[in-house]
């Protein structure tokens, strides 16, 4: 009876091991791993009794390996994205945490400069308002990627793993509530440890920097890393705007900015509801879905965003759903819907594509980051497409044909891509 009961409880733990992502055998290799990492963290300085309560028993987390690993093979449109980011619900709470919190976000505006609802829309975008900070253990993950993560990312993840140890270190936070994301970031406004260490401040005064239970040092600490950023206090991040048909779309370029004043008179531009720029600061044209959509004048605070989260279409939801939460209304234009996005394969195709063509994309690896998109805009410039550096399926296909033909066909007998009403 008694070896039953003891076969039953093996079994049952084995069960739970596979089903929570447990490894069921103790790896050695890690434990090596682990020794070593033990050895470079206590001559950096953190104590050897944190150090070995962090690390003992700990197991890899192969749940957080595939999470590492995964790469989706479609992609949302940024509409679909800004469907969820800037949802009728997450404007509502947004706003309705605007009146909660008033008192702390007036003080904070007044000591960082950054305007409530675009820390509010940090704070709904991150973590929905704190009903979703993650639950994996932050020591666990980030021991999991610095020891079998992707290969030329381990020394990242050592130094967050040796930056969240420090964290325990000094007593910010318990290991109990250090838990969060799969890749390692913490609390309601989703710091990264080393960004914690280097931006994280103690608000409530409770001696204690603590981005998991306290919402005040959350919301400051993310105020203080938008400020020391540069955020430019009162000024807005970026305004729709109505472009006139005759728009030159070769401007539409990250690096190509003007002052408000400048793109007004010398271009005929206004926002998208027929009034007047709110701006006179200079800016860039942005086309998060290119001409055929809705277009924006981007100023100095979307590149700070940028710098929280460096993907264009985060910075655009941040500042838009800030702008909902404020008060104001949805977009003016309308979006492709009809536009199908393309894959991580397709994309990586294009860029092979653009490169065989004389076009060099700096690289394939199916991410159509600043020099993708620098030379699919030359090569849309050359083919007689609107030069907006925005990718799709046309251009995929277009390019096809055009690669074919070139090395298929004598040079001299080569004709020239049509323009058609591209231009």
């Amino acid at each position: 009876m008694r070896r039953k009961l003891v076969r039953f409880i093996q079994t049952t733990l084995v069960l739970a091991a596979v089903l929570f992502g447990y490894s069921v055998v103790t790896d050695s290799a890690f434990d090596r791993w682990k020794s070593q990492f033990r050895d470079i963290a206590v001559a950096q300085g953190v104590r050897a009794k944190t150090v070995d309560i962090a690390l003992r028993g700990l197991l890899p987390d192969n749940k957080v390996l595939e999470l590492d690993a995964r790469q989706p093979e479609f992609t949302k449109t940024v509409w679909e994205y800004l469907e969820t980011a800037a949802s009728e619900e997450r404007v509502a709470t947004g706003r309705a945490r605007l009146r909660v919190y008033a008192p702390l976000l007036e003080r904070l505006h007044q000591q960082y400069g950054v305007q409530p609802e675009y820390l509010l829309a940090i704070w709904g975008m991150e973590s929905d308002f704190g009903r979703n900070t993650g639950g994996r253990s932050i020591v666990r993950s980030l021991a999991t990627l610095a020891y079998a993560g992707m290969e030329d990312r381990r020394d990242f993840w050592r130094q967050q793993l040796l930056a969240a140890l420090r964290i325990l270190d000094k007593g910010d936070i318990s290991m109990v509530y250090l838990r969060g994301s799969w890749a390692g970031a913490i609390g309601h406004t989703q710091f990264i440890p080393t960004t914690f260490e280097q931006f994280a401040v103690d608000y409530d005064g409770d001696g204690k920097r603590d981005l998991v239970n306290s919402v005040p040092d959350a919301l400051a600490s993310t105020a203080n890393y938008l400020a020391q950023s540069g955020w430019e206090s009162g000024k807005p991040w970026g305004e729709e705007v109505r472009l006139p048909s005759h728009f030159d779309w070769g401007k539409a370029d990250p690096d190509f900015w003007l002052p408000a004043d400048v793109w007004a008179l010398e271009n005929c531009m206004m926002r998208a509801d027929g009034q007047m720029l709110e701006s006179n600061d200079a800016g860039f044209v942005f086309l998060p879905a290119g001409y055929r959509g809705p277009a924006f004048l981007a100023y100095r605070n979307f590149k700070v965003i940028l710098k929280y989260n460096n993907a264009q279409s985060y910075a655009l939801a941040i500042g838009h759903l800030g702008d909902r939460i404020r008060g104001e209304a949805t977009l003016v234009a309308t979006w492709p819907h009809d536009e199908k996005p393309l894959s991580n394969a397709q994309k990586a195709e294009l860029q092979q594509l653009l490169t065989s063509a004389g076009y060099s994309t700096d690289g394939v690896d199916g991410k159509l980051g600043p020099n993708s998109r620098a030379a699919l805009r030359r090569w849309q410039m050359d083919s007689g497409f609107p030069a907006d550096g925005y990718a799709t399926l046309e251009h995929l296909e277009f390019l096809r044909r055009e690669v074919k033909v070139n090395t298929t066909v004598p040079p001299s007998s080569r004709t020239p891509a049509p323009q058609g009403e591209r231009g």
